[in-house]
C-alpha cells in the first residue's frame, strides 16, 4: 500500500519520538520502593507504557498489562508517582536515532508539524523542551488536552481542523497498536516505527499503511508519494 503525500503530519511521542522507558521504570521501581513492593524493573515497563501513566501505575501494581489494582492501593501510589516523574521526566529519556535529522528535513520540506500524546501537558511540555525538540510543533495535543485520547480519533481530528486540514490529507507517525486504531478512526493515514512500545507485539501485526525502522526512513517515503 502507497503512501499519499500529506498536508500535515502529527507524531506521537513516547515510542516514537522518544525513549521515556528510562525513567519511566526509574519513578515505578522508586514508587514500589516507597510502597514497601518489590520492583518491577525496565524490562516489565517496556512492555506496559503507552497508554499514559495511570495505566502505567495500574500495572505496575498488579505486574500485569490488564491488571486492575484495589482502589485504595491505586489512589496511595499514583500521587507519589506523579510527584516522582515531576522530577524525573527527562534525565534519563533521549530522542531516538535519527529524530532530529527527521525533524529537520520535514520542516526543511514545509511539512506543517504537530504532536499528539496520551502523556499529561505537564510531562510533555518540559520532555520536548528539555530535549530540545518542542519548537517543531505547532500544536502538542496532550493525554489531557481533550476529554479523549488515543486510541479515540478526538486528537488526531482536533489536530486537522487545527491545521485546516481534510483526514484523508493527514499523516500520524506512530509506534503502537493505539496509534493505527486512532488513525484509522480518524481516517489518517498511519506510518508506524518498528521499536516502539507496542506491549512486545510486532506493530505490523496491525496493518499500518508502512512500517519504518528509524524516523529518517520518512523522507523516501514521502519523497515516492503520489
Amino acid at each position: 500500500m502507497g503512501i499519499r503525500k500529506p498536508e500535515m503530519i502529527l507524531i506521537d511521542v513516547d515510542g516514537t519520538l522518544v525513549d521515556s522507558v528510562p525513567d519511566l521504570a526509574f519513578c515505578v521501581d522508586a514508587m514500589l520502593q516507597q510502597l514497601g513492593r518489590p520492583v518491577q524493573g525496565e524490562a516489565a515497563v517496556r512492555n506496559w507504557v503507552g497508554n499514559g501513566v495511570e495505566r502505567l501505575v495500574e500495572r505496575a501494581l498488579t505486574g500485569e498489562l490488564d491488571g486492575k489494582p484495589a482502589a485504595a492501593d491505586f489512589e496511595r501510589a499514583y500521587p507519589v508517582f506523579l510527584e516522582l516523574y515531576a522530577g524525573n521526566t527527562s534525565q534519563r529519556s533521549c530522542l531516538y536515532p535519527g529524530v532530529r535529522a527527521a525533524l529537520d528535513l520535514l520542516r526543511a520540506n514545509g511539512y506543517p508539524l504537530g504532536c499528539v500524546t496520551n502523556k499529561a501537558a505537564q510531562f510533555t511540555g518540559p520532555l520536548l523542551a528539555d530535549l530540545g525538540v518542542a519548537d517543531y510543533f505547532s500544536i502538542v495535543i496532550s493525554g489531557d488536552t481533550l476529554p479523549v485520547k488515543k486510541p479515540d480519533p478526538g486528537p488526531l481530528l482536533h489536530a486537522a481542523a487545527h491545521f485546516g486540514v481534510a483526514p484523508e490529507a493527514a499523516l500520524m507517525i506512530g509506534d503502537s497498536v493505539s496509534d493505527v486504531k486512532a488513525a484509522r478512526a480518524a481516517g489518517f493515514q498511519i506510518v508506524c516505527l518498528s521499536y516502539g512500545y507496542n506491549h512486545g507485539d510486532d506493530i505490523r501485526d496491525a496493518r499500518p499503511d508502512a512500517v519504518i525502522d528509524t524516523m529518517t526512513e520518512i523522507l523516501p517515503l514521502l519523497e515516492q508519494a503520489a
